[in-house]
């Protein structure tokens, strides 16, 4: 298997490593989106959100936690952004399922990152529509 963060898991490639337990692992993301952007792991490789086992995906939110706690004591966070992108049009470059934890700023030197889409009001007929068609 030829994944990057396998390989990270490994430590076959460096990377900054700032916690890791038993099924989780979180580092550093070597192209930042604010100060303090690191990423959480699953050690067990998956491809995506589709794809992870249950019990991996409870350790890595669980770390993600963790890890927002973290940037928010030590770093100041104002907020954080934990997000995960599942297939190449949303996104996802490392096909090893990942959360970015992502912390938030108000002081704008150290966050630029803003919305991808400007929220505003949908048609509500076409939400509720959808919506039936995804009701479990």
């Amino acid at each position: 298997m030829d994944c990057l963060f396998c390989a990270i898991v490994a430590g076959d490639v460096p990377s900054t490593r700032v916690y890791e337990d038993e099924r989780t692992y979180a580092f550093m993301d070597i192209s930042p989106a604010t100060e303090g952007h690191l990423i959480v792991v699953p050690k067990r490789h998956s491809r995506d959100i589709l794809e992870i086992a249950e019990e991996d995906l409870a350790a890595v939110a669980a770390t993600g936690k963790r890890m927002a706690q973290r940037v928010t004591d030590v770093l100041g966070a104002d907020g954080v952004n934990l997000l995960n992108n599942r297939g190449e049009h949303a996104w996802q470059t490392v096909f090893h399922f990942h959360l970015h934890v992502i912390p938030r700023y108000a002081d704008t030197s150290r966050d630029t990152m803003q919305l991808p889409w400007i929220p505003a009001p949908g048609d509500g007929d076409a939400i509720r529509a959808t919506g039936a068609r995804l009701a479990v």
